[in-house]
């Protein structure tokens, strides 16, 4: 070999290298595969990518004020501050009863840091052109990280404090788990100390209602004094008038008429007591609350949701029997089914090129090619592990959809160098030359995958941002099947050895008819090229025409079944919140007994979700049962239309 071949041998002294030193290479490819193991374990496991989403929104309340009022005094100044900040694609706003937000919408690829110091800036900035009774206004940036990954409610026939109690127990039990950022509970309704004043007592003793307002609010404050330094020490100075339980309201002086001082107690009563409520909830008939589960980023879902389901399992029997606990939402579900689908499609890729390979070329190369899947498979995790990224639905499919392409490769090789070793030679030669010489047309197959999915990684908009793992956990996934059919192949058939009985090509080739037939057909088309070419031609074209007219067309995801559904009830009118609570019960009362449904879910409000019609008083979301076990959702929704009319 010439010293410009062996230059354009692309792994000529690696493969010799790794040939003489197999034990060097061999502990090299079992760190991979051990090490590939402990990252698929660890790696954390989620359902949507961790991505940003290019959109903002500031939410502010006021309560009582009219959806026109809001407009004009929280939307219009907030807007006039925001409208300011570079980088916003679309600014839309929301104006309702009590209520007003915000959106900016950003382009993808933005600094979401940078993006959010701005928006604070101006939010800031736009406060003192506020009400004054209006609330402090919030900063929201939309983060998929940051969705619920587990929703469960409490229902049953239980006192609404009793039940707020062991709501909060939870959550201050599962936010203590590691892996749990937050816990947010739906429902929960903010108490308050109601004060009952009887006006015949305060005519008696000549006291008005504002007099007893103003005590309570200038007592019910912490005065910063400032603080004391005479040089020997310093010490803090504060007032500290802040109310922190009945008793302190009870005891305050109102007025003092000679010797008698007229207490609080004297002229009022108080009660602890809730807000007023601005919608219900109910879970198959049952009033509840709800609990939605936020995990932190980069940690396992699966995981988390373990230890959350084990602690409500531990606390479950402090409960009452009368409360029900239902999950809502589960998405480790779907991961632990894509993962299963993972190992299946590898088990069953491995079986089935191990059937084929057996009898083509034999045991051996079966099993030499077998080895290649798994050994890619987890050297692929290890780098994605490596490279900080996780284990989610995108790269699953990704790795799912390139089990077809990993063993190509290590066909070839292997094809080769089995031929090599009918020839005579030794294993160690003939995997060394069936390595070398395939080394550029593997590469050159590989290339040409790459060239379709390189493209894609920097596909723009949110679909980009989310899609862009698949291109590269399928880069990762062929490179490191190339390193494993040109380097790490030869070397573990090297070891293996075995030897081969010494066959006439000739012969060989003659006794091989489905080998013969190929030959004669491809020398008869090598005759006429301009006419292969061209024909190959049409029935390409001709296969997109004859789809463009008879297909069913082009669609981002696929129609699949869906595992939940969701029920608006519209109604017009001013409507309390208890009248629309009533309506939403003769709806979802209508769906009970449906042994489809695992769940009913039902929750009445007073302001629409954003995105919702104006019009929408509440809403009724279904669980369906397994889609094998149940008609398709299309029809049991045409079956509750029916029912709502």
């Amino acid at each position: 070999m010439t010293a410009l071949e062996q230059a354009l041998r692309p792994n000529s002294s690696i493969v010799d290298w790794a040939i003489k030193r197999r034990r060097a290479a061999l502990l090299v490819l079992f760190f991979f595969l051990v090490a590939g193991i402990v990252s698929y374990q660890q790696i954390p496991k989620e359902s949507e990518p961790d991505i940003a989403i290019p959109i903002i929104y500031v939410s502010m309340s006021h309560e009582g004020i009219s959806p026109e009022d809001a407009e004009r005094l929280l939307v219009r100044p907030m807007e006039k501050e925001l409208k300011s900040i570079e980088g916003v694609k679309e600014m839309s706003a929301v104006a309702s009863e009590g209520h007003a937000s915000v959106t900016l919408e950003f382009d993808a690829g933005f600094d979401s840091d940078t993006a959010l110091d701005d928006v604070r800036e101006k939010v800031d900035r736009a406060k003192s052109k506020l009400p004054a009774d209006s609330d402090e206004p919030t900063v929201n940036e939309v983060n998929v990280a940051l969705f619920p990954v587990l929703s469960m409610s409490l229902a049953g026939p239980i006192e609404e404090r009793y039940l707020l109690q062991i709501a909060r127990n939870l959550r201050d039990d599962l936010e203590a788990l590691p892996g749990v950022l937050e816990v947010d509970i739906g429902g929960d309704r903010e108490e308050v100390l109601e004060i009952v004043v009887d006006p015949l007592i305060l005519e008696t003793y000549n006291i008005n209602f504002e007099s007893v307002l103003s005590i309570v609010q200038r007592n019910n404050q912490l005065v910063a004094a400032g603080a004391i330094d005479n040089g020997q020490g310093r010490q803090v100075m504060k007032v500290s008038g802040v109310i922190e339980d009945l008793d302190d309201i009870m005891s305050l002086p109102i007025k003092v008429s000679g010797d008698t001082v007229v207490s609080f107690r004297d002229v009022a009563t108080v009660k602890r007591a809730f807000k007023d409520p601005q919608g219900f909830a109910r879970v198959n008939g049952e009033p509840s609350l709800s609990l939605e589960v936020k995990k932190r980023v980069g940690s396992n879902i699966i995981e988390v949701i373990e230890q959350v389901k084990a602690v409500v399992d531990s606390k479950r029997e402090f409960w009452p029997a009368s409360l029900k606990q239902t999950y809502i939402l589960d998405k480790s579900g779907q991961i632990k089914e894509m993962l299963q689908d993972l190992q299946n499609n590898v088990s069953s890729a491995i079986v089935m090129v191990m059937i084929v390979i057996v009898g083509a070329l034999g045991i051996r190369s079966s099993l030499l090619v077998g080895l290649a899947i798994p050994a890619s498979f987890l050297s692929s995790i290890l780098i994605i592990n490596w490279m900080g990224l996780t284990l989610n639905i995108v790269v699953l499919f990704s790795l799912i959809l390139v089990v077809g392409m990993l063993v190509d490769g290590a066909i070839v090789v292997t094809e080769l160098a089995s031929r090599n070793q009918d020839l005579g030679m030794p294993p160690e030669q003939a995997f060394s030359k069936a390595s070398k010489r395939m080394a550029w047309p593997i590469i050159a197959s590989t290339a040409t995958t790459l060239a379709v999915f390189v493209p894609l990684i920097p596909w723009p908009g949110t679909v980009g941002e989310f899609m862009k793992f698949l291109p590269i956990t399928v880069i990762i996934c062929l490179l490191a099947s190339l390193a494993v059919a040109l380097i790490f192949l030869p070397v573990v058939g090297a070891w293996l050895g075995g030897s081969r009985t010494r066959l006439d090509p000739q012969k060989n080739i003659s006794e091989n008819r489905l080998s013969l037939a190929y030959a004669s057909l491809l020398a008869r088309l090598l005759k006429h090229p301009a006419l292969t070419l061209t024909v190959a031609l049409v029935v390409i074209f001709g296969t997109y025409m004859f789809y463009g007219a008879f297909g069913k067309g082009v669609e981002f995801f696929p129609d699949v079944e869906p595992e939940t559904a969701q029920v608006m009830v519209h109604a017009r009118g001013d409507l309390s919140i208890y009248e629309k609570d009533e309506l939403l019960k003769q709806v979802e009362q209508r769906f009970y007994g449906m042994k489809e449904l695992e769940s009913v879910y039902a929750r009445s409000f007073n302001q629409s979700f954003m995105g919702a019609a104006e019009d929408v008083i509440g809403t009724v979301q279904f669980q369906f049962v397994d889609w094998d076990k149940r008609r398709p959702a299309s029809q049991i929704l045409a079956e509750m239309a029916t029912m709502t009319q």
